[in-house]
């Protein structure tokens, strides 16, 4: 994990807190990236770039569980929900940072980390007011650690449910709420996902 952050290292979240006024990318849109970088390099590349931007409080969250040191176990498999959201703190405001646009959790990362560059590049320049207009639209509009409901409440099933009980009850509630059927919705169908990746995990 890299250190150097200002009020200490940096915390991972899991699984994904999206934020909640910002629309995700439906799963059929979502893209193959162009850059070709791994998990680790994508987040340290970030890191340093919000170091250099004064950020504080960071907190990556990502439906990628993580070991103690940050990175994900070596046999880690791209969730259902490739999202990325970074939180943090600059000049005492929260803002938040999240990209879902790619298949990859590690490129959506990437895709962050691009943007805190580009960030750094305007402040660079000294167009100091261009810099606070562009970090307007990523003000943080609620808090970041809503309470999440277990997945055996989401999935509607025992908490000590078999693997086979868990994935009919998930297959059910996918039908319903997926987003192509009426009544459905991508907020609804990722809920879902997220509950399903942790009974599996669970199990």
């Amino acid at each position: 994990m890299t250190a150097g952050l200002p009020n200490g290292a940096p915390t991972e979240a899991y699984p994904l807190t999206w934020p909640a006024a910002r629309p995700g990318t439906p799963p059929g849109r979502r893209k193959d990236a162009a850059f070709q970088v791994g998990f680790a390099r994508s987040r340290d590349e970030m890191l340093n770039e919000l170091r250099l931007l004064r950020a504080r409080a960071v907190i990556i969250s990502t439906s990628i569980p993580l070991r103690r040191d940050g990175l994900p176990y070596a046999d880690f498999r791209q969730p259902d929900d490739p999202g990325v959201a970074v939180y943090f703190q600059r000049d005492g405001k929260p803002y938040v940072l999240a990209c879902d646009s790619y298949r990859k959790v590690e490129h959506n990362l990437r895709a962050v980390g691009v943007t805190v560059e580009a960030l750094r590049s305007i402040a660079r320049h000294g167009a100091s007011e261009m810099l606070e207009q562009a970090f307007t639209g990523f003000a943080q509009l609620p808090a970041p650690r809503a309470a999440e409901a277990s997945w055996w409440d989401v999935l509607g099933v025992a908490p000590e449910a078999s693997a086979d009980e868990v994935r009919t009850a998930y297959y059910a509630l996918a039908e319903k709420f997926h987003p192509d059927k009426p009544g459905g919705s991508d907020h609804a169908m990722a809920r879902i996902n997220r509950a399903y990746e942790q009974a599996r995990s669970a199990q």
